[in-house]
């Protein structure tokens, strides 16, 4: 068995940016740098089998780059307690382009349809013993520097594997996107 998901990687610049913001706030399991993505579709647990047939599946993938804008802080959880706190990003019609096709391959394969909807962001940190409050003001001391983002130009396939010591992410496979002037001829 093999842990799976879809995401794009962030580039080294990004990632510099939002380490930046990792203090301050007891308690956080901050994410380690190397591990930022944005998930286009968690896999989970599957076969050999599956993971290959998949990675063949992605490779069929057409779809052109896009811009990635990051939009901001925010937090998950529910009314009593937040999970994680997130950089946001920007909905946009190339990022739901790429999302759709993704989960539709992810389906073709014979996994199940996802039942969450998309919210697009990169986790910067667990929270256990955060309260609503200390998140909500994590949040507004921190400002994302304006227009701060990347350009997508491929996705990957990563396996996850869990250790004592945090999550280990590894690049399975590699996708290009298209360049945008090429898809704008199109």
């Amino acid at each position: 068995m093999i842990r799976l998901f879809v995401a794009l990687p962030v580039p080294a610049d990004v990632r510099h940016v939002l380490t930046g913001l990792q203090n301050g706030l007891p308690g956080a399991r901050w994410t380690d740098p190397e591990n930022f993505h944005l998930t286009l579709r968690f896999i989970g647990e599957v076969d050999f089998g599956m993971a290959e047939d998949l990675a063949h599946t992605l490779m069929r993938i057409d779809a052109p780059g896009f811009d990635v804008t990051l939009d901001g802080l925010g937090w998950f959880g529910n009314k009593r307690k937040p999970s994680a706190l997130i950089a946001n990003i920007r909905k946009n019609d190339g990022l739901l382009h790429l999302q759709r096709k993704v989960e539709s391959a992810a389906v073709r394969c014979g996994l199940r349809p996802e039942s969450r909807k998309f919210h697009p962001h990169i986790t910067l940190g667990r929270l256990k013993t955060t309260s609503i409050e200390g998140a909500e003001r994590f949040v507004a001391e921190r400002r994302l520097p304006r227009d701060l983002g990347f350009d997508a130009d491929r996705f990957v396939l990563y396996s996850s594997f869990l250790s004592h010591c945090g999550s280990i992410y590894t690049e399975e496979a590699d996708y290009a996107l298209r360049f945008a002037a090429y898809a704008a001829a199109e």
